[in-house]
């Protein structure tokens, strides 16, 4: 199987790595000192699970390079979607699987505006790593699981081919009933700590500790669950207790990826996060206050890293 793996960060360096460590032929799409590093000496892994380090077939900028690839996994951010797969459109074939991993709600919807929908397949992972530095991912929590489906949650031959890619690769899948639910899911955990991490600039910790900053988070979840509803996702209290367990269960000085690129002052996934709640709910006529409030905080600061 080809495989590509666009975009080299925390969650395509990882995956990409385990299965170019597997032995498929894996062309890594990455950029600028993190490329040359890659080309020179390899990517290095460092990871709870084991440290390790692979050679790709191909480590590239240019995509006029690539064979025709079986198979695409997008480690791109959310909204570096839609300018990734017109690079992608063509080099790919009619069979080509395109599995977008990134957070937010509508990676599969960004993709179907370009792409065939028998290309699109939906996904997404829980791991919690980044570029340490150029050439060199680090893994530091959550055991790697990719989550994916067909879009209309169909069992397909594919599907189980995959499957048995992942696993051969040592990579934990699942393969859900309801594929969008689970985005949902994961969707309602990152978009509740991201924002407000954001704007209050503190860990989750600093958070839980204040009373009024820890309503605001519950009610940022519960705006979520209403659009999500509307839509027709079925998330019910019971997934908003699971994501405030885990909210709990983390560890002093964490913080989200979004929250770390708005602290940065580098572009970040607001838009497709608190900022697609808002335009969502004004499209079904839901009040989402808190998320709007986050969203325009935020704003300003977004414009200005997209300027710089």
């Amino acid at each position: 199987m080809n495989i590509i793996i666009f975009g080299i960060g925390g969650v395509g360096g990882y995956f990409g790595g385990k299965l170019a460590q597997a032995g498929f032929e894996v062309t890594m799409i990455a950029r600028g000192k993190h490329l040359e590093a890659i080309r020179q000496n390899g990517l290095e892994v460092e990871s709870i699970n084991g440290n390790f380090k692979v050679k790709p077939k191909l480590a590239t900028d240019n995509l006029a390079e690539i064979p025709v690839p079986d198979f695409v996994i997008l480690g791109v951010k959310s909204w570096q979607i839609r300018e990734v797969a017109k690079q992608l459109k063509p080099i790919i074939s009619a069979e080509t699987m395109v599995l977008p991993l990134q957070n937010g709600a509508d990676n599969v919807e960004k993709l179907l505006e370009i792409l065939q929908k028998k290309n699109v397949l939906a996904g997404l992972c829980h791991i919690v790593s980044f570029v340490e530095k150029p050439g060199k991912i680090k893994h530091v929590s959550f055991e790697p699981r990719i989550t994916f489906g067909e879009i209309d949650n169909s069992e397909s031959k594919r599907i189980q081919e995959l499957k048995s890619v992942f696993d051969k690769a040592g990579i934990t899948s699942f393969n859900p009933d309801n594929i969008q639910l689970e985005i949902w899911k994961k969707f309602l955990f990152i978009t509740t700590i991201s924002g407000l991490g954001g704007l209050t600039r503190v860990s989750i910790d600093k958070i839980r500790e204040s009373d009024y900053l820890y309503e605001l988070l519950q009610k940022t979840a519960q705006e979520i669950k209403l659009v999500a509803n509307a839509k027709g996702i079925p998330l019910v209290e019971g997934h908003l207790e699971k994501a405030f367990e885990i909210i709990q269960k983390q560890p002093p000085g964490t913080t989200a990826s979004t929250q770390r690129d708005i602290m940065a002052g580098r572009p970040s996934e607001l838009e497709n996060f608190n900022g697609f709640i808002v335009k969502e709910a004004k499209k079904l006529k839901i009040s989402t206050p808190v998320n709007k409030m986050i969203y325009e905080c935020l704003l300003p600061m977004e414009r200005e890293a997209r300027n710089s």
